[in-house]
């Protein structure tokens, strides 16, 4: 400044008020909703300000978007890393061959105890090997099996869908109507089961055995896929959110309790399917009795046969073996060491079976039913 006497004298600078002190943190100033404030740039090229305006509000949005696919997969991320671990500890227990071992000889043996009861035979008697086993299933197993393994497959393809790429309005669709649809029939089936079971309520067709063991089976099955469905199909979640987390070695004991339930399901169907296709099976032999080739049955001994309808007759040869002849006589098919005989005339409760073991002492011939006006064979 310049006084009168024109002398020019420098202000003295007063001392800021906080001097000496230790100079606090720079505070960033915040707009009206806490959000950091519009950014002013300066465009280095030409040193002139230039005002470039940042959106926060759609960064946000934009973040929230790209992050959405990520929050949906850490919610769904219990089926791809449970189930293969679960998969891994059942197939550690039973191999996918022992378990097809195991359910046809299974089917085996329920199909020979329902075979043999029907003519009044307890199957334990015949000493029958896991081949016999395993014949008799052959030829009734296969087709159930193949249905089953078809239907599996069409299962597994049905959950892999890739149910992300569909459409805001189809997925609405589908979790509002399609997901309580799917959980509603598997709580129902398990309903059913529950009650047959437990309240010994008869609810399933009395002629259709296996339906038990399937509810069971598909009810599981249904509400596995329920939890998919819930789990691809439901809103978006915020960003940042993970989704709750169970620990791993409990999803992998909850499907492994699934898979469980699923196999005792299926080997009930399969156990009541068997017995069901042995009274079959013995019924349709029994209707074809007259056609099956006669026996004529010698021994070395009195075999006293009389009382099952069978007539005896003395046949002296010179060596003394097979002095006794019995016809009239019919042989059931089954591989154990026992011959297992009925009457020509037999019917249930009416004619008893015959059960011998298998020796030297006995032989057994075989006559060919020709077919008649009165029967065609």
């Amino acid at each position: 400044m310049t006084t009168d006497a024109g002398k020019v004298v420098r202000p003295t600078q007063a001392p800021a008020p906080d001097a000496g002190r230790t100079p606090a943190e720079p505070v960033a100033p915040q707009g009206p909703d806490g959000s950091p404030p519009l950014v002013d740039t300066v465009d280095s090229s030409n040193g002139r300000g230039k005002p470039e305006v940042v959106d926060r509000q759609n960064e946000s949005d934009a973040s929230k978007r790209e992050n959405a696919p990520d929050a949906v997969a850490a919610v769904s991320f219990e089926a791809a890393d449970a189930v293969p671990q679960a998969l891994k500890v059942v197939g550690s227990i039973v191999a996918p061959t022992t378990l097809l071992t195991a359910l046809f000889l299974y089917f085996g043996l329920l199909y020979a105890v329902a075979y043999y009861r029907y003519f009044g035979v307890n199957y334990t008697v015949l000493d029958l090997p896991n081949q016999g086993y395993l014949i008799l299933s052959a030829s009734t197993a296969t087709l159930p099996l193949a249905l089953l393994a078809g239907t599996a497959l069409a299962a597994l393809w049905l959950y892999q869908l890739p149910l992300e790429n569909l459409s805001a309005r189809v997925r609405r669709l589908l979790y509002r109507w399609w997901l309580p649809a799917v959980a509603t029939v598997g709580v129902v089936l398990l309903g059913l089961v529950a009650a047959d079971v437990l309240l010994a309520v008869r609810l399933f067709p009395a002629g259709f055995w296996e339906a038990r063991g399937l509810s069971l089976s598909i009810g599981i099955v249904l509400l596995a896929y329920a939890a998919h469905l819930r789990s691809a199909l439901a809103p978006p979640v915020p960003a940042g959110y993970a989704g709750r987390r169970g620990h791993l070695s409990l999803t992998v004991a909850k499907w492994v309790c699934l898979s469980l339930l699923f196999g005792v399901g299926l080997f009930w169907a399969v156990g009541s399917y068997a017995m069901r296709m042995g009274v079959q099976g013995a019924e349709g032999y029994a209707a074809g009795l007259r056609c099956a080739p006669n026996v004529v049955l010698y021994s070395d001994n009195v075999l006293n046969l009389q009382f099952a309808g069978v007539q005896e007759e003395s046949v002296p040869g010179p060596d003394g073996v097979y002095q006794f002849r019995y016809s009239g006589l019919k042989l059931v098919p089954q591989a154990g060491k026992q011959y297992l005989l009925l009457p020509a005339d037999w019917a249930p409760s009416a004619r008893p079976a015959i059960l011998l073991p298998r020796s030297d002492t006995l032989r057994l011939e075989f006559i060919t039913v020709a077919s008649t006006d009165a029967v065609a064979c």
